[in-house]
């Protein structure tokens, strides 16, 4: 598998859906996955698979001794692997700026020369693929396409791509073409394509031009919390109302701030907390500013892990008001640990989710009301809480995973 990030250091749901799935099909007795990052921290969980860091893969053959090697990316790699992968060079990358190990070094995160960093992993991917054994390469997103493409090329061996997302979805269609273009090839290289939901399985067939029996619908899932009990609502008069995501144009944060203004317009016992970073939060600090109601707004940035959870947790609500959603993964972890939950008919979890009220994510006064019954309504909020609880705790990676797995079989030619 090449992907791009991977918990616990996270930029988004893609990492969390790497996490999830591989941990559910880990479960698998006979399935060993080998998973390509650009950059690993060494704190990632290795459990149930083994994570190479492209950063630690040599392009470019140095002169270097093993004590060297082991002063250097020892507690990442063992030196005998380092040198064993260095066999696999076939091409001269020497283009490539490398380090004194002859390694690429890469960002592990969405830099502006992004484009630059996908070519490199690339040219990872091409010693991985001369030096591993193995019976299948999945890519998943765009940035892991070209790799993939590229051992496929060099191995022989099938490609299945995973499509989290398209640009159609990032960029409200004012697409990129050149990541349109790396899409494209990646689906026409692709033996078969994963998406997320059938939201995006339309996008893949109709906007990529793909043959429909290439292309398989299988929805993401969550991970369990243990211990969840732990998570109370505290008593408050306050009701709080909590977005959590990237705070960009796909993710519509501005019909949650109009929705909040409809709402404090019939009551001011509401907060509402927009969590996360992104290139809208100046002007959405300033929407709300405009509107009159900046002394119920809270903005407390990037939140991760159990942090993400207490602040599901203490929430009355959860909102995601998404124009183009492929799946998302939070209203799930909401409602895991009791939080009501809204989300807009344009996302793709709304595919398989009956206890979460659905509207567009263009009407606000929808989305208000929404709002404004659940807070007001304990009977409302007590249903959602229990009926989504019980509901999202049957939506299990384990059979996302066998899903994939059948997918495998199938372009394997396994019965």
């Amino acid at each position: 598998m090449f992907g791009w990030e991977f918990p616990p250091h996270i930029l988004g749901g893609l990492g969390t859906a790497s996490y999830g799935l591989t941990k559910g099909m880990a479960l698998q007795p006979d399935m060993e996955i080998t998973f390509v990052i650009p950059k690993p921290w060494g704190d990632e969980d290795q459990s149930f698979l083994k994570i190479i860091g492209a950063c630690n893969v040599p392009v470019v053959r140095k002169d270097n001794n093993w004590d060297y090697v082991n002063w250097r990316i020892g507690s990442q790699m063992h030196p005998d692997e380092y040198f064993w992968l260095r066999e696999g060079i076939r091409y001269d990358f020497r283009r490539i700026g490398t380090n004194d190990l002859g390694c690429i070094d890469f960002s592990g995160r969405y830099p502006d020369n992004l484009i630059e960093e996908i070519s490199n992993y690339e040219a990872v991917a091409s010693v991985l693929a001369h030096r591993l054994d193995f019976d299948i390469i999945h890519s998943h997103d765009w940035l892991t396409y070209p790799a993939g493409a590229f051992a496929k090329q060099i191995s022989g061996k099938p490609l299945v791509i995973h499509v989290h997302a398209t640009d159609f979805d990032r960029s409200r269609g004012q697409v990129n073409p050149t990541v349109y273009d790396i899409e494209k090839r990646g689906m026409d290289t692709a033996d078969h394509i994963i998406t997320v939901s059938n939201l995006t399985r339309d996008t893949v067939i109709n906007k990529y031009h793909q043959d429909p029996r290439k292309v398989t619908t299988v929805h993401n899932a969550v991970e369990p919390i243990p211990d969840v009990e732990r998570f109370v609502k505290p008593p408050r008069k306050d009701k709080i109302v909590t977005f959590l995501g990237r705070i960009t144009m796909q993710k519509g944060p501005e019909y949650f701030v109009e929705a909040a203004h409809r709402v404090l317009e019939k009551t001011k016992d509401v907060r509402f907390v927009m969590a996360g970073s992104g290139d809208m939060m100046a002007e959405m600090i300033d929407l709300a500013a405009n509107r009159g109601i900046a002394d119920r707004f809270h903005f407390p940035g990037f939140m991760r892990g159990e942090m993400v959870q207490k602040m599901l947790a203490e929430s009355d609500v959860y909102i995601m008001p998404s124009v183009s959603e492929p799946f998302g993964i939070s209203p799930l972890e909401a409602m895991q640990v009791g939080a009501p939950t809204i989300i807009s008919k344009q996302s793709g979890c709304a595919e398989i989710l009956d206890n979460a009220i659905k509207i567009d994510y263009w009407d606000i006064d929808a989305m208000a009301d929404a709002i404004y019954s659940i807070v007001q309504r304990p009977a409302m909020y007590q249903s959602l809480h229990e009926r989504g609880l019980e509901e999202v705790n049957n939506i299990t990676w384990e059979c996302a995973g066998q899903k994939v797995r059948d997918i495998y079989n199938k372009v394997l030619n396994i019965k």
